[in-house]
């Protein structure tokens, strides 16, 4: 169903982009991992909350909570998601509305529209991204320090919030 044949591959953008998500869900997995994940498709829509222990791929329309802290949320380009989303590793190509947390990375591509919050270690951002959002990078716990300004006083609180960005590289968003 997602994956197309490399032989047959015309440069079809829809044919790519599914290429592109069958290698996502691939990587870095054992073959029994690859077997463990559900696709939400195009023609369904859910409302209410998700949480499980396998990969999400989303094509279709959510509007709700998904909570997978050990395992890949994928919103393809065709989905929607009004919510939020707390999962090992996230990426957006779709459109999102909501709050992401991510205990790995956060990848928004070219394709995707993301209004809300990002929190995660790490956040990767193509140029051609719609993204209008408060990001928040977590360190790593070893490389977690207090900064002391002069004479011992810390830094106040405004110093230490996390900046919103509004970038639009699309000129017809």
């Amino acid at each position: 169903m997602l994956m197309k044949r490399k032989d047959n591959d015309n440069g079809n953008p829809a044919e790519l982009h599914a290429n592109v998500v069958e290698a996502k869900f691939a990587s870095d997995q054992t073959p029994a991992a690859k077997e463990n994940r559900t696709v939400i498709g195009e023609q369904i829509s859910v409302e209410g909350n998700i949480r499980g222990k396998e990969n999400l791929l989303i094509e279709g329309r959510l509007k709700g909570s998904i909570e997978l802290e050990e395992h890949q949320v994928i919103i393809g380009m065709k989905g929607v998601v009004e919510g939020e989303v707390i999962a090992k590793d996230v990426t957006v190509s779709g459109r999102m509305t909501g709050n992401v947390k991510a205990l790995g990375r956060v990848e928004i591509t070219r394709q995707a529209e993301f209004h809300g919050e990002l929190k995660a270690r790490r956040i990767s951002v193509e140029d051609g991204a719609y993204i209008k959002a408060s990001i928040e990078l977590e360190r790593e716990p070893e490389a977690k320090s207090r900064t002391i300004g002069p004479a011992g006083v810390e830094p106040k609180a405004a110093d230490r919030e996390p900046v919103a960005l509004a970038v639009g590289a699309h000129g017809s968003k």
